[in-house]
């Protein structure tokens, strides 16, 4: 059994990892760390995990009885938890946060689409952001096969819960509700992964990557859309997004215009292409809290300790 620790505990990505590592057949979680709940079950957070789970979160943990690590406290605070805490030889880090996605200190990207082979072999692992997940899913191949041609234009929107649990002005019920708004616009910052990595896969590509996210008034999901001017005819765009995700796991290219609810409470992403003259139309749906978060943090374990990818992620979408 793979034995887990989870550091930061109370937030919407810990509820959903715990929800999957007490389901998963090869993990025992050992401990979920929470400042402002130690000493509470997780059930008075999390309750979707009554009857499920009777751990409490801890106010303290032991390093030494776990293989891997989840970080999943607010961004900045996984670079200041590993500068204050020596792991023991051999144990994983999975950090949810933006900390490490440069892949600074030792850590890979884990974006398997892009870099299986370097996942599987990684001892610390930068889990990637949630609109930078769709919206990578959406370019890889393109990319991959030196095909970015021109500015890329995308707009993106996303349920309620990738603001945090925490709520704001903009994302209590009240507001969210029946309501749309442009939020950070061209100025996201999961641009900087996005733009690094796609200049990684096709070094001569120095146009402009337009990004405009939306706040959705739904809970959960991301629904990317994003075109280009691209040379490539549409059969060749077909083929080429068919090839190269044939072999992954959970990322599926389909002929069939996509929905969001065909991909909501899964690890799966969905990805379909289109020519409308010159322009290269490419849509893509992930559930921002499994692929664009905890789900894709499992999926990264799985493959670090060589098990099958999929195993405790066959999930149904949600889709009524």
């Amino acid at each position: 059994m793979i034995r887990a620790g989870i550091i930061g505990g109370a937030g919407y990505t810990a509820g959903e990892l715990i929800r999957l590592l007490v389901n998963h057949p090869e993990v025992e979680l050992k401990w979920v760390h929470s400042t402002s709940n130690a000493g509470n079950p997780l059930t008075a957070v999390h309750g979707g995990l009554e009857g499920e789970c009777d751990l409490v979160f801890a106010s303290e943990y032991d390093l030494q009885v776990v293989d891997v690590v989840f970080l999943c406290s607010a961004h900045g605070q996984s670079s200041v938890w590993l500068s204050e805490n020596s792991l023991p030889e051999g144990v994983k880090v999975i950090d949810l946060a933006q900390d490490f996605r440069d892949e600074h200190d030792g850590f890979i990207y884990g974006l398997a689409e892009w870099q299986r082979e370097k996942v599987a072999s990684a001892n610390r692992i930068a889990n990637p952001g949630c609109f930078a997940t769709a919206i990578q899913l959406a370019l890889l191949p393109l990319a991959a096969a030196q095909k970015l041609e021109d500015e890329v234009h995308i707009t993106a929107i996303t349920g309620s819960t990738g603001a945090g649990v925490k709520p704001s002005a903009t994302t209590h019920f009240s507001w969210r509700a029946s309501n749309l708004s442009v939020y950070k616009s061209f100025t996201h910052q999961h641009l900087n992964e996005i733009g690094r990595n796609l200049h990684l896969l096709q070094p001569a590509f120095d146009k402009e990557i337009n990004f405009v996210p939306m706040r959705g008034d739904f809970t959960r999901g991301i629904f990317a859309s994003v075109y280009t001017t691209c040379s490539l005819s549409e059969e060749e765009a077909v083929a080429l997004y068919r090839d190269y995700y044939a072999t992954a796991e959970f990322t599926h290219y389909t002929d069939r215009a996509i929905d969001l609810k065909q991909v909501v409470n899964t690890n799966k992403a969905l990805v379909h292409v289109a020519k409308y003259g010159s322009k290269l139309h490419i849509t893509t749906a992930i559930d921002n809290l499994l692929k664009g978060a905890s789900g894709q943090a499992v999926e990264n374990m799985n493959r670090i300790f060589g098990l099958d990818p999929t195993t405790g992620l066959k999930l149904k979408a949600s889709a009524f």
